[in-house]
């Protein structure tokens, strides 16, 4: 059966998550004379990074909502009790740095545009619509998606099966007939090949030591996805955009 639609994961997959993270925390704990307390930008970056993996955790455990994760990571960042709107504003003034430092991965809009009248195209993040939504439109390539599905709106985080079908499910078709490209081999690469889908992991830095098992795809560049999808489909197929 042929691959008809590709559901994509956001962050470090088409956006630059990393860079724009480095460059924005960088800038804003200079803008907020804050560097002397975490030594370096870096090491502000690692605690960052290590307090916003912790409470996301707790979040795709379902033991708080989206917006209290990321209220408690600016508390655990800051090692200090804070009320909502003060960790709120907090994150306004850093995302005001972080979103000057956003952009696309160089390869994204070439394969976008190479696949764009063979496949069809969704978002699956584990992320919230508010967020990606936003991100998507600054990123211009919003309209490029008919279907857009989150984590805190899917009450299901990947890489539950259910997330994944969800998706599938928006789409009306089948696992079988749907590829999932992520950058986490676990959370994407697995989450997606045990519940159906073909599986695309796609490893901006080389990071693969060992072999995947039988069904899952690696890939170092998304220029090489469009063999991965099969001769038949990649081009000649109706689009589903007006």
């Amino acid at each position: 059966m042929s691959i008809l639609a590709v559901v994509w994961d956001v962050d470090d997959t088409l956006f630059d998550y990393t860079t724009a993270d480095r460059e924005g925390m960088r800038s804003y704990l200079t803008a907020e004379g804050l560097l002397d307390r975490f030594g370096t930008a870096e090491e502000g970056l690692a605690r960052w990074r290590e307090v916003t993996e912790e409470h996301w955790a707790r979040f795709s455990a379902g033991g708080i909502t989206f917006e209290d994760q990321r209220r408690d990571r600016v508390r655990a960042f800051l090692d200090r009790e804070m009320a909502d709107a003060e960790a709120d504003d907090w994150l306004l003034r850093y995302h005001a740095h972080y979103e000057a430092a956003w952009s696309l991965f160089p390869d994204v809009l070439p394969v976008l545009d190479g696949l764009a009248a063979s496949h069809r195209h969704a978002v699956l993040s584990n992320s919230s619509i508010h967020v990606q939504d936003h991100k998507l439109r600054a990123l211009g390539v919003h309209d490029r998606f008919e279907v857009i599905l989150c984590a805190a709106e899917l009450g299901v985080s990947k890489p539950e099966a259910g997330a994944f079908l969800a998706a599938c499910e928006a789409l009306s078709l089948a696992p079988h007939q749907v590829a999932y490209v992520g950058d986490h081999p676990e959370i994407d690469g697995r989450g997606a090949a045990d519940a159906g889908l073909l599986s695309v992991w796609i490893d901006r830095y080389g990071t693969a030591t060992v072999e995947l098992p039988s069904g899952r795809h690696r890939i170092v560049s998304l220029a090489e996805l469009p063999a991965i999808l099969g001769p038949d489909t990649r081009f000649g197929a109706r689009s589903t955009f007006g």
